[in-house]
Protein backbone atom coordinates (compact mmCIF):
# COMPACT_ATOMS: atom_id res chain seq x y z
CA UNK A 1 0.00 0.00 0.00
CA UNK A 2 1.21 3.03 -0.87
CA UNK A 3 2.33 5.85 1.38
CA UNK A 4 -0.31 8.71 1.75
CA UNK A 5 0.93 12.53 1.45
CA UNK A 6 0.42 13.48 5.04
CA UNK A 7 2.56 10.37 5.92
CA UNK A 8 5.34 10.77 3.54
CA UNK A 9 5.55 14.55 4.40
CA UNK A 10 5.58 13.72 8.14
CA UNK A 11 8.63 11.60 7.27
CA UNK A 12 10.70 13.88 5.68
CA UNK A 13 10.07 15.79 8.14
CA UNK A 14 11.27 13.14 10.78
CA UNK A 15 14.47 12.39 8.72
CA UNK A 16 15.62 16.10 9.67
CA UNK A 17 15.47 15.05 13.41
CA UNK A 18 19.54 14.35 14.94
CA UNK A 19 19.55 11.18 15.84
CA UNK A 20 19.68 10.10 19.81
CA UNK A 21 20.47 6.53 20.17
CA UNK A 22 23.41 5.22 19.71
CA UNK A 23 23.24 2.18 21.36
CA UNK A 24 20.73 -0.08 23.73
CA UNK A 25 22.56 -1.67 26.36
CA UNK A 26 19.59 -3.93 27.96
CA UNK A 27 20.56 -7.33 26.30
CA UNK A 28 18.04 -9.11 23.92
CA UNK A 29 17.15 -11.91 24.90
CA UNK A 30 17.32 -15.54 22.86
CA UNK A 31 13.79 -16.22 21.27
CA UNK A 32 11.02 -14.49 19.67
CA UNK A 33 10.33 -11.16 21.02
CA UNK A 34 6.63 -9.83 21.60
CA UNK A 35 6.88 -6.10 21.68
CA UNK A 36 3.87 -3.95 23.50
CA UNK A 37 3.60 -0.71 23.75
CA UNK A 38 1.44 1.28 25.82
CA UNK A 39 0.78 5.30 24.86
CA UNK A 40 -0.47 5.98 28.51
CA UNK A 41 2.30 4.39 31.39
CA UNK A 42 -0.27 3.30 33.31
CA UNK A 43 -1.85 0.98 31.33
CA UNK A 44 1.42 -0.86 31.10
CA UNK A 45 0.73 -3.22 33.41
CA UNK A 46 -2.30 -4.18 31.75
CA UNK A 47 -0.70 -4.87 28.43
CA UNK A 48 2.21 -6.53 30.19
CA UNK A 49 -0.21 -9.38 31.58
CA UNK A 50 -1.62 -9.57 28.10
CA UNK A 51 1.99 -10.32 26.85
CA UNK A 52 3.08 -12.59 29.19
CA UNK A 53 -0.25 -14.49 28.38
CA UNK A 54 0.75 -14.44 24.75
CA UNK A 55 4.01 -15.34 25.05
CA UNK A 56 3.32 -18.36 27.65
CA UNK A 57 1.73 -19.74 24.51
CA UNK A 58 4.72 -19.86 22.04
CA UNK A 59 7.78 -21.45 22.79
CA UNK A 60 10.80 -19.97 23.69
CA UNK A 61 9.22 -16.09 23.48
CA UNK A 62 10.12 -12.93 25.68
CA UNK A 63 8.54 -9.43 26.11
CA UNK A 64 9.23 -6.13 25.77
CA UNK A 65 7.29 -3.07 26.89
CA UNK A 66 8.03 0.36 25.60
CA UNK A 67 6.05 3.33 27.17
CA UNK A 68 6.29 7.12 26.10
CA UNK A 69 10.52 8.15 26.44
CA UNK A 70 9.19 11.56 27.55
CA UNK A 71 7.01 10.05 30.98
CA UNK A 72 8.51 7.68 34.03
CA UNK A 73 6.90 4.79 34.21
CA UNK A 74 5.64 4.99 37.56
CA UNK A 75 4.15 1.01 37.65
CA UNK A 76 6.01 -2.04 38.55
CA UNK A 77 5.60 -4.97 35.78
CA UNK A 78 5.15 -7.96 35.83
CA UNK A 79 8.16 -10.49 36.58
CA UNK A 80 9.42 -11.83 33.34
CA UNK A 81 8.79 -8.21 31.13
CA UNK A 82 11.54 -6.34 30.06
CA UNK A 83 11.01 -2.11 29.57
CA UNK A 84 12.23 0.22 27.89
CA UNK A 85 11.91 3.86 26.89
CA UNK A 86 9.94 4.12 23.09
CA UNK A 87 12.74 5.65 20.98
CA UNK A 88 12.45 8.71 19.32
CA UNK A 89 10.77 9.84 15.87
CA UNK A 90 14.16 9.60 14.04
CA UNK A 91 14.55 6.95 11.69
CA UNK A 92 17.92 5.87 12.62
CA UNK A 93 17.20 6.22 16.16
CA UNK A 94 13.86 3.86 15.26
CA UNK A 95 16.69 1.50 12.95
CA UNK A 96 18.71 1.23 16.08
CA UNK A 97 15.82 0.25 17.56
CA UNK A 98 14.42 -2.32 15.34
CA UNK A 99 17.41 -3.98 14.69
CA UNK A 100 18.27 -4.96 18.06
CA UNK A 101 14.99 -5.76 19.60
CA UNK A 102 13.68 -7.75 16.10
CA UNK A 103 10.39 -7.88 17.57
CA UNK A 104 7.73 -10.87 16.00
CA UNK A 105 4.67 -8.29 16.61
CA UNK A 106 3.80 -4.74 18.23
CA UNK A 107 0.87 -4.45 19.95
CA UNK A 108 0.07 -0.85 20.47
CA UNK A 109 -2.41 0.27 23.15
CA UNK A 110 -3.65 3.73 23.01
CA UNK A 111 -5.00 6.44 20.25
CA UNK A 112 -2.14 8.43 20.28
CA UNK A 113 0.41 7.39 17.23
CA UNK A 114 4.14 7.48 16.48
CA UNK A 115 3.96 7.95 12.75
CA UNK A 116 8.19 7.20 11.90
CA UNK A 117 8.25 3.75 14.02
CA UNK A 118 4.73 2.65 12.92
CA UNK A 119 5.66 3.06 8.86
CA UNK A 120 9.18 1.36 10.31
CA UNK A 121 7.47 -1.38 12.03
CA UNK A 122 5.67 -1.82 8.54
CA UNK A 123 8.19 -1.75 5.90
CA UNK A 124 10.00 -4.08 7.41
CA UNK A 125 7.15 -6.58 7.65
CA UNK A 126 6.94 -6.81 11.66
CA UNK A 127 2.91 -7.46 12.18
CA UNK A 128 1.09 -4.97 14.09
CA UNK A 129 -2.02 -4.29 16.25
CA UNK A 130 -3.43 -1.35 17.68
CA UNK A 131 -5.71 -1.45 20.53
CA UNK A 132 -8.47 0.40 22.24
CA UNK A 133 -8.44 3.30 19.65
CA UNK A 134 -11.20 5.85 19.67
CA UNK A 135 -9.83 9.10 19.09
CA UNK A 136 -6.19 8.89 17.27
CA UNK A 137 -3.86 11.93 17.50
CA UNK A 138 -0.41 12.52 17.00
CA UNK A 139 1.88 11.45 19.85
CA UNK A 140 3.82 14.74 19.32
CA UNK A 141 2.68 18.12 18.03
CA UNK A 142 3.93 19.09 14.50
CA UNK A 143 4.31 22.68 13.04
CA UNK A 144 3.40 22.24 9.15
CA UNK A 145 1.79 19.53 6.49
CA UNK A 146 -0.91 17.72 5.99
CA UNK A 147 -2.11 15.04 8.26
CA UNK A 148 -0.56 11.58 8.70
CA UNK A 149 -3.15 9.99 10.95
CA UNK A 150 -5.20 8.20 7.68
CA UNK A 151 -1.42 7.21 6.28
CA UNK A 152 -0.30 6.00 9.85
CA UNK A 153 -3.45 3.84 10.62
CA UNK A 154 -3.18 2.16 7.09
CA UNK A 155 0.09 0.97 8.32
CA UNK A 156 -1.51 -1.17 10.89
CA UNK A 157 -2.72 -5.06 10.37
CA UNK A 158 -5.49 -4.99 12.55
CA UNK A 159 -7.30 -1.83 14.58
CA UNK A 160 -9.33 -2.90 17.53
CA UNK A 161 -11.80 0.08 18.44
CA UNK A 162 -13.49 0.35 21.69
CA UNK A 163 -17.21 0.49 19.99
CA UNK A 164 -19.04 0.34 16.90
CA UNK A 165 -19.43 3.84 16.43
CA UNK A 166 -15.72 4.34 16.66
CA UNK A 167 -15.49 1.21 14.32
CA UNK A 168 -17.80 2.85 11.90
CA UNK A 169 -15.33 6.14 11.96
CA UNK A 170 -12.41 4.13 11.23
CA UNK A 171 -13.78 2.43 8.25
CA UNK A 172 -15.10 4.93 6.83
CA UNK A 173 -11.45 7.14 7.60
CA UNK A 174 -9.93 4.00 6.34
CA UNK A 175 -12.05 2.47 3.23
CA UNK A 176 -11.58 -0.78 4.87
CA UNK A 177 -14.05 -2.37 6.24
CA UNK A 178 -11.44 -6.03 7.28
CA UNK A 179 -8.89 -4.03 9.03
CA UNK A 180 -10.99 -2.60 12.34
CA UNK A 181 -12.85 -4.88 14.92
CA UNK A 182 -14.97 -4.37 18.08
CA UNK A 183 -13.03 -5.27 21.00
CA UNK A 184 -14.07 -3.12 24.15
CA UNK A 185 -11.85 -2.40 26.74
CA UNK A 186 -8.46 -4.38 27.74
CA UNK A 187 -8.57 -4.92 31.46
CA UNK A 188 -6.04 -6.47 33.54
CA UNK A 189 -6.46 -9.64 33.88
CA UNK A 190 -6.33 -12.36 37.07
CA UNK A 191 -5.96 -16.29 35.96
CA UNK A 192 -7.42 -18.22 38.70
CA UNK A 193 -5.01 -19.06 41.89
CA UNK A 194 -4.41 -22.58 41.98
CA UNK A 195 -5.46 -25.40 45.00
CA UNK A 196 -4.88 -28.24 46.35
CA UNK A 197 -8.31 -30.08 45.95
CA UNK A 198 -8.18 -32.53 49.07
CA UNK A 199 -7.54 -29.41 51.20
CA UNK A 200 -10.74 -27.78 49.90
CA UNK A 201 -13.19 -30.11 50.17
CA UNK A 202 -11.63 -31.44 53.69
CA UNK A 203 -12.05 -27.56 54.53
CA UNK A 204 -15.17 -28.08 53.60
CA UNK A 205 -16.36 -30.90 55.48
CA UNK A 206 -14.62 -28.80 58.46
CA UNK A 207 -16.23 -25.98 58.61
CA UNK A 208 -20.18 -27.67 57.66
CA UNK A 209 -21.33 -23.79 56.44
CA UNK A 210 -19.84 -22.08 58.81
CA UNK A 211 -19.37 -17.85 58.53
CA UNK A 212 -16.01 -17.39 56.60
CA UNK A 213 -14.54 -14.21 56.27
CA UNK A 214 -10.54 -13.57 55.27
CA UNK A 215 -8.09 -10.93 55.73
CA UNK A 216 -5.72 -11.30 52.91
CA UNK A 217 -2.21 -9.89 52.84
CA UNK A 218 -2.02 -8.33 56.21
CA UNK A 219 -0.04 -5.40 56.74
CA UNK A 220 0.88 -5.95 60.96
CA UNK A 221 0.02 -2.35 61.20
CA UNK A 222 -3.80 -3.37 60.11
CA UNK A 223 -3.92 -6.01 62.55
CA UNK A 224 -5.60 -4.27 65.54
CA UNK A 225 -7.92 -2.74 62.79
CA UNK A 226 -9.22 -6.22 61.67
CA UNK A 227 -8.89 -8.19 65.25
CA UNK A 228 -11.46 -4.66 66.26
CA UNK A 229 -14.12 -5.49 63.58
CA UNK A 230 -14.05 -9.29 64.49
CA UNK A 231 -14.46 -8.48 67.82
CA UNK A 232 -17.91 -6.59 67.18
CA UNK A 233 -19.16 -8.56 64.74
CA UNK A 234 -18.96 -11.35 66.65
CA UNK A 235 -21.16 -10.18 69.40
CA UNK A 236 -24.04 -10.69 66.34
CA UNK A 237 -22.20 -13.40 64.40
CA UNK A 238 -20.56 -15.77 67.09
CA UNK A 239 -19.82 -18.46 64.50
CA UNK A 240 -17.80 -16.67 62.40
CA UNK A 241 -14.43 -17.44 61.74
CA UNK A 242 -11.66 -15.07 60.66
CA UNK A 243 -8.70 -16.35 58.37
CA UNK A 244 -5.81 -14.42 58.49
CA UNK A 245 -2.87 -14.40 55.99
CA UNK A 246 0.12 -12.22 56.16
CA UNK A 247 1.54 -9.82 52.98
CA UNK A 248 4.81 -11.07 54.09
CA UNK A 249 5.75 -14.46 56.28
CA UNK A 250 8.26 -12.00 57.25
CA UNK A 251 5.58 -10.92 59.33
CA UNK A 252 3.48 -13.89 60.54
CA UNK A 253 5.71 -14.76 64.35
CA UNK A 254 5.10 -10.84 65.31
CA UNK A 255 1.54 -11.29 63.95
CA UNK A 256 0.79 -14.61 65.71
CA UNK A 257 2.15 -13.48 69.17
CA UNK A 258 -0.18 -9.98 68.78
CA UNK A 259 -3.24 -12.31 67.98
CA UNK A 260 -2.08 -14.85 71.29
CA UNK A 261 -1.79 -12.26 73.46
CA UNK A 262 -4.97 -11.03 73.00
CA UNK A 263 -6.16 -14.41 74.00
CA UNK A 264 -7.83 -15.36 70.72
CA UNK A 265 -8.47 -19.49 69.92
CA UNK A 266 -6.53 -19.88 66.96
CA UNK A 267 -5.67 -22.77 64.85
CA UNK A 268 -2.46 -22.90 62.73
CA UNK A 269 -2.59 -24.17 59.20
CA UNK A 270 0.81 -24.42 58.97
CA UNK A 271 0.68 -26.84 61.26
CA UNK A 272 -1.43 -29.14 60.02
CA UNK A 273 -4.11 -27.81 62.14
CA UNK A 274 -8.22 -27.63 61.02
CA UNK A 275 -10.38 -25.61 63.00
CA UNK A 276 -12.50 -26.78 65.88
CA UNK A 277 -16.50 -25.65 66.23
CA UNK A 278 -14.95 -23.02 68.79
CA UNK A 279 -11.99 -21.73 66.42
CA UNK A 280 -11.77 -18.09 65.97
CA UNK A 281 -9.02 -17.75 64.07
CA UNK A 282 -7.32 -19.61 61.15
CA UNK A 283 -3.83 -18.38 60.53
CA UNK A 284 -1.67 -19.15 57.50
CA UNK A 285 1.93 -17.96 57.70
CA UNK A 286 1.84 -17.42 53.44
CA UNK A 287 0.45 -15.78 51.03
CA UNK A 288 0.99 -19.21 48.86
CA UNK A 289 -2.20 -20.86 49.67
CA UNK A 290 -4.54 -17.70 49.09
CA UNK A 291 -6.17 -19.89 45.83
CA UNK A 292 -7.75 -21.80 48.70
CA UNK A 293 -9.02 -19.12 51.22
CA UNK A 294 -10.43 -17.31 48.45
CA UNK A 295 -12.30 -20.00 47.44
CA UNK A 296 -13.86 -20.75 51.08
CA UNK A 297 -14.29 -17.42 52.22
CA UNK A 298 -17.27 -15.65 50.27
CA UNK A 299 -16.14 -12.34 51.97
CA UNK A 300 -12.79 -10.53 51.74
CA UNK A 301 -10.88 -7.81 52.86
CA UNK A 302 -8.00 -7.31 50.83
CA UNK A 303 -5.06 -5.95 53.16
CA UNK A 304 -1.93 -3.39 52.30
CA UNK A 305 -4.41 -1.00 51.35
CA UNK A 306 -5.50 0.65 55.04
CA UNK A 307 -2.08 2.00 55.52
CA UNK A 308 0.02 4.59 52.98
CA UNK A 309 2.94 3.54 50.92
CA UNK A 310 1.71 -0.48 50.95
CA UNK A 311 0.07 0.13 47.81
CA UNK A 312 -2.72 -2.16 47.73
CA UNK A 313 -2.92 -5.61 46.07
CA UNK A 314 -4.54 -7.35 43.35
CA UNK A 315 -8.20 -7.51 43.97
CA UNK A 316 -8.88 -9.71 41.03
CA UNK A 317 -7.29 -12.95 42.57
CA UNK A 318 -10.42 -12.99 44.52
CA UNK A 319 -12.91 -11.71 42.18
CA UNK A 320 -12.17 -14.56 40.05
CA UNK A 321 -12.96 -17.31 42.79
CA UNK A 322 -16.20 -16.00 43.74
CA UNK A 323 -15.27 -13.42 47.12
CA UNK A 324 -17.00 -10.78 47.57
CA UNK A 325 -13.95 -7.67 48.50
CA UNK A 326 -13.44 -5.05 51.34
CA UNK A 327 -10.81 -2.94 50.88
CA UNK A 328 -8.83 0.09 51.86
CA UNK A 329 -8.25 3.68 50.72
CA UNK A 330 -4.95 3.03 49.37
CA UNK A 331 -4.71 1.24 46.52
CA UNK A 332 -2.31 3.25 44.09
CA UNK A 333 -0.84 0.48 42.39
CA UNK A 334 -4.01 -1.41 41.35
CA UNK A 335 -6.38 2.09 41.31
CA UNK A 336 -7.98 0.69 38.09
CA UNK A 337 -8.73 -2.67 39.14
CA UNK A 338 -10.08 -1.63 42.51
CA UNK A 339 -11.90 1.44 40.88
CA UNK A 340 -13.79 -0.88 38.24
CA UNK A 341 -15.04 -3.42 40.90
CA UNK A 342 -16.21 -1.04 43.18
CA UNK A 343 -18.72 0.83 39.75
CA UNK A 344 -20.72 -2.73 39.49
CA UNK A 345 -20.52 -2.87 43.50
CA UNK A 346 -18.12 -5.82 43.63
CA UNK A 347 -16.30 -4.61 45.86
CA UNK A 348 -16.68 -1.69 48.48
CA UNK A 349 -14.28 0.60 50.67
CA UNK A 350 -13.62 0.51 53.89
CA UNK A 351 -11.75 3.14 56.15
CA UNK A 352 -11.22 1.98 59.67
CA UNK A 353 -12.71 -1.13 62.17
CA UNK A 354 -16.00 1.04 62.93
CA UNK A 355 -16.80 1.14 58.83
CA UNK A 356 -15.28 -2.70 58.15
CA UNK A 357 -17.59 -4.17 60.84
CA UNK A 358 -20.59 -2.27 58.89
CA UNK A 359 -19.26 -3.62 55.43
CA UNK A 360 -19.13 -7.14 57.26
CA UNK A 361 -22.49 -6.62 59.21
CA UNK A 362 -24.26 -5.87 55.91
CA UNK A 363 -22.68 -8.75 54.03
CA UNK A 364 -24.35 -11.34 56.49
CA UNK A 365 -26.94 -11.52 53.93
CA UNK A 366 -26.70 -14.39 51.38
CA UNK A 367 -27.90 -12.39 48.89
CA UNK A 368 -26.07 -8.92 49.41
CA UNK A 369 -22.78 -12.00 49.41
CA UNK A 370 -23.57 -13.68 46.13
CA UNK A 371 -24.31 -9.79 44.13
CA UNK A 372 -21.04 -8.61 44.95
CA UNK A 373 -19.41 -12.31 44.05
CA UNK A 374 -21.36 -12.13 40.21
CA UNK A 375 -20.59 -8.89 39.94
CA UNK A 376 -16.89 -9.17 40.50
CA UNK A 377 -16.52 -12.73 38.87
CA UNK A 378 -18.60 -10.40 35.28
CA UNK A 379 -15.39 -7.99 35.21
CA UNK A 380 -13.09 -10.73 35.16
CA UNK A 381 -15.20 -12.55 32.45
CA UNK A 382 -15.37 -9.70 30.45
CA UNK A 383 -11.71 -8.76 30.49
CA UNK A 384 -11.08 -12.55 29.68
CA UNK A 385 -13.00 -12.17 26.09
CA UNK A 386 -11.53 -8.97 25.16
CA UNK A 387 -7.96 -10.75 26.35
CA UNK A 388 -8.98 -14.00 24.08
CA UNK A 389 -9.91 -12.03 21.08
CA UNK A 390 -6.81 -10.14 20.94
CA UNK A 391 -4.51 -13.14 21.99
CA UNK A 392 -6.19 -15.25 19.08
CA UNK A 393 -5.63 -12.65 16.35
CA UNK A 394 -2.12 -11.99 17.02
CA UNK A 395 -1.42 -15.56 16.89
CA UNK A 396 -3.17 -15.65 13.42
CA UNK A 397 -0.79 -12.22 12.60
CA UNK A 398 2.38 -14.04 13.83
CA UNK A 399 1.57 -16.86 11.75
CA UNK A 400 0.90 -15.72 8.55
CA UNK A 401 3.38 -12.72 8.36
CA UNK A 402 2.22 -10.48 4.97
CA UNK A 403 5.06 -9.44 2.38
CA UNK A 404 6.69 -6.61 3.14
CA UNK A 405 5.15 -3.06 1.48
Amino acid sequence: MARSLGLAAYLAFARRQPPRLAEIDCPRPKGAVIWLHSTDPTRARTLAKLGLRLAAQRANTHVLMTTPNNVPLTQTLPDGVVWQPCPPESPADIAVFLAHWQPEIMIWLGSSIRPALIDAVRTRNIPSMMLEVHRPKLDQKRRWGPEPIRGTLSRFNTIFAQDEATAIRLRKLLGDFSKVEVSGTLMEEAPALPVRDSDLEELRRCLAGRPVWLAARLQPEELDTVLNAYRAVLRLSFRMLLVVVPDNPSSARAMRETIDQEGWRVADWDNGDFPGENTQILFAETPDELGLWYRIAPISFVGSSLISGAGGRDPLEPAALGSAILYGPSVRRYLGSYTRLANVGAARIVKDADSLVAALMFLTAPDQVAAMAHAGWQVVSDSAAVSDQVIEHAHVLMDTQEEPT
